[in-house]
């Protein structure tokens, strides 16, 4: 993908148009084409080649898309670092990547100065504020730089990110991408739903992570206005929504149900959204639905994907009401359902999600052996849990290693979540197995209530009028709030871990 070209075109065809929206700050396509190009400029006389692999440890901002883009024009390989990593997590990406440079801004906790010393593959740090001993200044460097990049050819299966599972801790597992991989999203989102120059799209997911990638891509490869938010806020969020007249967006579960919590949600006009996506986790229709009443005009979309094959995968097809599926494979997808020893089920039957084509990574970087786990035969064993129906929709039960065997019966996480919010006083409900002497596991399950004078065993009592006995929860535990990841979903590991300790 030859992202020189891209961007030269969106400046061409789009030139005052306002590429990006961040706060205050508005940054035309013209703007934005000079700003990547000044970047790309730069790096290359700081020493950045092709192949050189780039880390990028930022919040959500400008600098981050000129990041990404600049590298794309040199050829360079991206490490997007999440901006939450603490100092040890940080130094063990940088270290295993083996990046040259990074780009990050400062942070109380986390020396970077320190970092540049541990990881002998450090050459040089670039800071976006702030001072940090032995970096040089974005902007400086910026300020003094040619947009005349150098002359580089980029082939499609040359590396082009390592992008780290979130939470990355201890021995990092990165995902390698390359140029070819860049082509994925866009294509699928040109399959899947109708993107124009004249769509707004909001973002308040983490640029660090593949879906936030996504809107950096639908920018410029779409002529579409990307609307950044530095951080997700429920009450911000919409209000953004109803002052830039959003047309689209995708983000998480979670998202969606912190919507509903806010006691001003029917006090934005949210008119102007055209579609919306929900990805990343199993979601409940109803918490869908709720938030349809706000937005009648748009169309409700259920997609799925992982980072390591490009997403989204599946879809909702335009006109389907039926969000409860994650949809059907793009035409670069192919998907199948098997069994524990690989052999493909038919429709009904729930198994493995196996995905094969050319979205699939190149594997994990410096890890055959993770890799050929996952990648078998042609095939990448998701890990996901699924079936498809009779008339070709896919269905996502849950992870594999969230089956819950429940005395020899096999309960699924998610739809015990499902059965839970259709309780009008639930607001958010996580599912896990829990050792159980007598039947191997039990269904335990946390619950955010939307307003108190609800009970545990008011709850259970209500799971029963609707799912087998076997699959009504053991325990029912009430909490304030659920542990989040940085992409908002429920972090079911840490749910795990304060059962067991």
């Amino acid at each position: 993908m030859d992202f020189r070209k891209i961007l030269q075109e969106d400046a061409a065809r789009h030139r005052d148009k306002a590429a990006v929206v961040f706060k205050e700050k508005t940054i035309s396509f013209a703007e934005l084409q000079s700003g990547v190009f000044r970047l790309a400029g730069a790096l290359s006389r700081l020493g950045v080649k092709k192949s050189d692999k780039v880390a990028v440890y930022l919040p959500n901002s400008p600098e981050y898309i000129e990041s990404y883009l600049a590298c794309f024009c040199l050829g360079a390989v991206v490490v997007p670092l999440d901006y939450m990593l603490k100092s040890d997590e940080l130094g063990s990406c940088l270290g295993h990547s083996e990046a040259k440079f990074l780009i990050a801004c400062p942070k109380n906790d986390v020396s970077l100065a320190e970092l540049k010393t541990q990881i002998p593959s450090l050459q040089q740090i670039i800071i976006t504020a702030g001072e940090s001993e032995g970096a040089v200044a974005y902007r400086e460097i910026v300020r003094k730089a040619y947009d005349r990049l150098p002359e580089v050819s980029i082939a499609d299966n040359e590396p082009a990110l390592i992008m780290y599972t979130s939470g990355t801790t201890g021995r990092p597992k990165g995902i390698l991408l390359n140029y070819k991989h860049l082509e994925g999203s866009p294509k699928a989102m040109e399959h899947f739903v109708d993107l124009s120059d004249r769509d707004v799209k909001l973002c308040a997911l983490p640029l660090s992570h593949i879906a936030g990638l996504i809107y950096i891509q639908n920018c410029v490869i779409f002529g579409i206005t990307l609307v950044l938010m530095d951080r997700f806020n429920s009450y911000e969020f919409l209000r953004n929504v109803q002052q830039h007249k959003i047309t689209c967006f995708h983000i998480v579960p979670a998202m969606y149900t912190a919507f509903l919590s806010l006691k001003q949600i029917d006090q934005f006009d949210l008119s102007s959204l055209r579609w919306v996506v929900v990805f990343g986790a199993p979601n409940s229709p109803d918490i869908m639905e709720r938030f349809h009443r706000y937005c009648p005009n748009a169309q409700l979309l259920n997609g799925w994907g992982m980072t390591e094959t490009c997403p989204p995968n599946t879809v909702t097809p335009f006109g389907s009401d039926n969000i409860a599926s994650i949809g059907k494979p793009s035409p670069f997808s192919l998907i199948k359902i098997v069994d524990d020893n690989g052999k493909a089920l038919p429709a009904g039957e729930i198994g493995e999600i196996l995905i094969s084509g050319w979205v699939v990574m190149e594997g994990y970087y410096k890890d055959p052996d993770a890799t050929s786990q996952m990648k078998r035969d042609g095939w990448l064993y998701t890990g996901d849990l699924g079936r498809y129906d009779k008339d070709g929709f896919l269905y996502i039960m849950g992870r594999k290693k969230e089956m819950i065997k429940v005395a020899g019966q096999i309960v699924y996480a998610p739809e015990v979540e499902a059965a839970l919010h259709k309780h009008e006083a639930v607001a958010e409900a996580a599912v896990i197995g829990v050792p159980d002497a007598l039947r191997g596991e039990a269904v335990k399950a946390f619950v955010v209530l939307k307003t108190p004078g609800v009970s545990s065993e008011d709850l259970r009592y209500f799971a029963r009028e609707h799912l087998a006995h076997f699959k009504v929860p053991q325990a029912i535990e009430i909490r304030e709030a659920l542990p989040k990841n940085r992409t908002g979903k429920v972090d079911k590991e840490a749910l795990k871990q304060a059962v067991l300790t």
